[in-house]
């Protein structure tokens, strides 16, 4: 990599509208990495220790935790018949089933919950905010681990519909009380090149000193100006819920995640997640 500058230049201006400008004198190679960055469904067929996935585990485990918690937890998943048992429950998508290692990554509010007991001392924060630490560390080591994986070589892709199965996929792995997955990772060898998926323009997505926005009708402006700009580098191969809303005329970034979310989806998952025996209030 003669250039680091110049490909991270190169990589931001192919995902963002508005990189112009960016100071990318700083550049290192894993910048480049992290902003080539391209989610994986095609795998090879080679090989992929469990030493080597264990290994990622720790360095990913190096990440933050909030007040050194430490609640979280990955499963590692490779043997072929929990394998595809597991895949089975995700859903029917074939990437899946054929990736070498399924990954869970889980929010763990058990340990904290252990040690209080140990010790006597009574656990005074069952509310919302521990749940959603322990989710936030569970993302945390999720994204160190791509990124870990990705400068080994690895691909990999994140998988949130887990979520949509969460009680069966939490008998099937075992997690006990307070223990909750909060997403999956399919992992192995990448079989051909990922794609680079443009985002949002950098203007809506990050903001100076407090909270910026031009209000909706620029706000709107912006989303169908990038509708646009990415329906010209990538545009969407096929249309969601077509029998019900019809073939829109052009079908952008937003057209999409509005029919994505004008069906119910994971609705139970807060019942779930108090069955678990968390409080939400």
């Amino acid at each position: 990599m003669d250039d680091p500058a110049g490909d991270l230049a190169r990589l931001l201006g192919e995902r963002f509208q508005d990189a112009d400008g960016l100071d990318t004198r700083f550049a290192h190679e894993s910048h480049v990495r992290m902003a080539a960055h391209a989610s994986m469904r095609d795998w090879a067929d080679r090989p992929l220790p469990d030493a080597l996935l264990h290994a990622l585990a720790a360095v990913a485990l190096c990440s933050p935790t909030k007040s050194d918690m430490q609640s979280r937890d990955i499963l590692v998943v490779t043997d072929p018949e929990r394998k595809a048992g597991l895949a089975a429950l995700i859903g029917p998508d074939a990437w899946i089933a054929a990736a070498p290692a399924l990954l869970v990554f889980c929010g763990n509010h058990r340990r904290q919950r252990q040690v209080g007991e140990w010790r006597g001392i009574p656990f005074a924060n069952d509310h919302l905010d521990w749940f959603f630490n322990a989710a936030v560390d569970a993302s945390i080591v999720l994204g160190s681990f791509i990124v870990a994986a990705e400068a080994a070589g690895l691909g990999c892709c994140p998988i949130s519909q887990i979520r949509n199965r969460a009680e069966p996929v939490s008998e099937f792995l075992g997690l006990p009380e307070r223990v909750f997955p909060v997403a999956g990772l399919a992992v192995g060898w990448p079989g051909a090149p990922g794609r680079i998926s443009p985002r949002l323009p950098l203007a809506l997505t990050v903001h100076q000193d407090r909270y910026q926005d031009g209000g909706d009708e620029a706000t709107r402006a912006a989303v169908e100006g990038y509708d646009r700009w990415r329906d010209e580098r990538q545009p969407y191969r096929r249309q969601r819920r077509v029998r019900d809303l019809g073939v829109a005329p052009f079908y952008g970034w937003s057209e999409d995640k509005a029919r994505q979310y004008s069906v119910p989806e994971r609705a139970d998952f807060g019942a779930y997640v108090r069955a678990r025996g968390f409080s939400l209030d």
